[in-house]
């Protein structure tokens, strides 16, 4: 009894096989492309061959059908496709009439791709958050639409899509950004690209937007907060620091007689004794000092 049971699953998944691939051999025809990518607008060929004996084969298709001929070489061709959804498929009587799809993706590249901030203007402060926000306009099919982010020339993130949609859409896609002062200066763009495989152009097409440059406002930040000088005649006190907006600079020490504004104090313009001289660099976003310590050559 379960010799006959496995033998009946066993044939009837054999049946099941033979019919799959019989379906495939039933339909003797052959797409060159197998798959046509064609520009909005642009023209398309794609020839349907046939290497046995037929009662007629042709093409059906709401643009360039081609009529049932004897031939055994038929080219489905249209000039200017413009129809998005079009679905042109092959048939062939054979020992009965049966049919092969071409899939067509139709696809157009964006009108404009912009980057903007959202709701800031003017320049950044630095360690708080924004929002780059990348607009692209009319643009098919978005399901191989990948928008990618860059600094530079370094890639940040980058973004696809899951609608089905065949028609033009308008896709906005956003970034968070964190700009320390490293960043002041740096351009960030998004680049719009469809990736349409094997059988689309290469490279793929893409649009890219115009250049954000980011100003960004820092506050004064010395790389150490004390440094010593061993006095001699050429003693030189440099408290130059990278700011925006550019600091104002005051000096504190019990050796200096007067109030000075300058970044660098050099032994020729001033009297410097050996003593602490403190520096505080201030802008609107805030300060930080440096204290030059001169010791004399003797150490004391």
């Amino acid at each position: 009894m379960f010799q006959r049971f496995f033998g009946f699953v066993y044939l009837s998944a054999v049946s099941q096989l033979v019919n799959l691939t019989g379906t495939q051999a039933e339909c003797p025809v052959q797409l060159n492309p197998q798959r046509a990518v064609v520009r909005y607008g642009g023209s398309v060929a794609v020839n349907c061959s046939s290497s046995v004996p037929h009662k007629g084969m042709g093409w059906e298709a709401s643009e360039g059908a081609v009529p049932m001929t004897g031939d055994s070489l038929i080219t489905w061709r249209v000039s200017n496709l413009i129809e998005w959804d079009i679905e042109p498929f092959c048939y062939i009587n054979h020992e009965k009439q049966c049919q092969v799809e071409l899939p067509v993706t139709i696809y157009k590249t964006p009108d404009s791709v912009s980057i903007s901030i959202v709701n800031h203007r003017g320049p950044m402060i630095e360690g708080k958050q924004y929002e780059l926000q990348c607009d692209v306009h009319d643009v098919a099919p978005v399901q191989n639409l990948t928008v990618k982010w860059y600094k530079g020339q370094t890639l940040l993130n980058q973004t696809t899509f899951i609608d089905a949609s065949k028609t033009p859409v308008n896709e906005t896609t956003t970034l968070l950004i964190r700009p320390d002062r490293a960043d002041d200066g740096a351009q960030y763009r998004c680049e719009a690209e469809l990736e349409l495989g094997a059988e689309g152009p290469q490279p793929p097409p893409k649009e890219t937007s115009g250049r954000l440059n980011v100003e960004l406002n820092y506050k004064p930040k010395h790389l150490n907060s004390t440094e010593t000088i061993i006095k001699n005649d050429e003693v030189t006190l440099n408290c130059t620091v990278k700011a925006n907006p550019a600091p104002m600079y005051t000096w504190h020490s019990e050796h200096l007689k007067e109030e000075i504004s300058f970044s660098v104090l050099q032994a020729s313009t001033v009297l410097l004794s050996p003593g602490n001289y403190t520096c505080t660099a201030t802008n609107s976003l805030g300060s930080d000092s440096k204290v030059f310590i001169i010791k004399s050559t003797g150490g004391l």
